[in-house]
């Protein structure tokens, strides 16, 4: 088992991962990203990292995953963002092990956790994450403005910047 981060040449691939995962967790209607969108924004940008799990040299799963930072604790923490591994390749360990590289990683950048979420019904990945020892934080519930909700609220205060 090697791992690697993505390079630019592996844009395509990254957005054929993206593309089966949401599949997966039935969300591929959603899916606006195109392959010059993820570059820009993971290797112009540097908005984020994907790390790729082979096998025999083969890409079979990948991390996308970013920094955050905690004020209570002052330093940053990593963000998954999204961890997928293929089918044919699930149960042989490549998603524990892609998540104890991230976790090497977080502890290497001196970060404080390593963060992600997980749909409700994806009992599976549930198991999985606490058989690692993860912690649901059932006591936050997660926000979100996008689309026109949050072009709504930026030109409140674009409007008043104007006054």
């Amino acid at each position: 088992m090697q791992f690697r981060f993505a390079q630019r040449k592996d844009t395509g691939l990254i957005l054929t991962f993206i593309k089966e995962l949401a599949a997966y967790e039935q969300l591929l209607d959603q899916v606006v990203a195109t392959e010059s969108i993820l570059e820009e924004w993971i290797f112009d940008k540097k908005k984020a990292e994907v790390l790729f799990v082979l096998d025999n040299g083969k890409e079979v799963g990948f991390a996308l995953f970013f920094h955050n930072f905690s004020t209570f604790l002052g330093r940053a923490g990593l963000y998954l963002e999204d961890l997928y591994v293929r089918p044919e390749y699930r149960g042989k360990g490549y998603g524990k092990a892609l998540l104890a590289k991230l976790a090497q990683i977080a502890v290497e950048r001196g970060c404080g956790r390593l963060e992600w979420w997980c749909l409700d019904w994806n009992k599976p990945s549930i198991d999985f994450y606490r058989s690692l020892g993860a912690q649901p934080m059932d006591e936050w519930t997660v926000y979100r403005l996008a689309a026109d909700t949050l072009k709504a609220l930026a030109s409140e205060a674009q409007a008043a910047q104007e006054k």
